[in-house]
């Protein structure tokens, strides 16, 4: 369960932070606040996707083992 948390806290950071970008840059007085703040987002989501996916690599491996010892 904690695993399906991170992993949409993750992609909500990531769609928030992108949001902020596009919304930023598409209008016609650029708030450079909004635009870091995006940026920050967006960095802080890919950093913790990764560390997750790195985390977790190995997870389907272990659960092969787990079924091949059970039979």
């Amino acid at each position: 369960m904690k695993k399906n948390n991170s992993q949409f806290i993750n992609t909500m950071l990531i769609l928030v932070g992108g949001g902020l970008l596009l919304f930023e840059i598409s209008t016609r007085e650029e708030n450079v606040y909004f635009l870091v703040t995006g940026i920050i987002l967006l960095m802080f989501g890919l950093y913790r996707a990764t560390n997750f996916w790195v985390y977790t690599k190995d997870d389907h491996k272990k659960e092969n083992e787990n079924e091949n010892l059970q039979e």
